[in-house]
């Protein structure tokens, strides 16, 4: 678990790694020591938000995700729009959209657009368990990042929107 004034720094490669080589090791792969440094900020703090939604709601992260989405789309939304939307398959989201339904946070409604599907979408108390976590929510998102001043987190998200744009225009391998 990262704490304040720490980075979310990685021991797999090069020096960083215990008994791990010397500093030219270090700057001749910066590609995958970038790869490496993202992957263990996103599990650091991934991690983090998990716990504390276990902790303090009794929930998980998918749980979490998928109230977010629906949240954010008041006519609802089809399976494969959440699946797009959470990068997940359809697979992955019928069981936890199917226990959600029973758990009475959601509902399925009929599409009015396509009459063979379904949208779904927050109950009253789906949308009511959903705000009462999302200021927990943001503040524990803010006091991850507490480490970054704004201009910062600004340059941050900039840079890693490049990285984005460029990584999905790549053809596949």
């Amino acid at each position: 678990m990262t704490t304040h004034g720490q980075n979310c720094s990685d021991n797999r490669v090069g020096s960083d790694r215990p008994g791990g080589s010397d500093s030219t090791e270090r700057s001749d792969k910066p590609e995958l020591r970038l790869w490496l440094r993202l992957l263990t900020c996103t599990n650091t703090v991934e991690g983090e938000i998990r716990r504390r939604l276990r902790q303090d709601f009794s929930t998980t992260l998918p749980r979490f995700d998928l109230l977010a989405q629906l949240d954010r789309s008041a006519d609802g939304l089809t399976m494969t729009e959440l699946s797009n939307r959470m990068m997940v398959s359809n697979g992955n989201l019928t069981g936890l959209a199917d226990r959600l339904v029973t758990d009475g946070l959601v509902v399925r409604r009929p599409d009015p657009k396509d009459g063979r599907s379904t949208r779904l979408a927050l109950t009253e108390q789906g949308k009511q368990q959903f705000d009462t976590m999302t200021p927990a929510h943001e503040a524990w998102v803010n006091d991850l990042l507490d480490g970054l001043d704004g201009a910062e987190i600004k340059h941050l998200h900039d840079l890693l929107g490049k990285l984005k744009t460029s990584a999905q225009d790549r053809p596949a391998l």
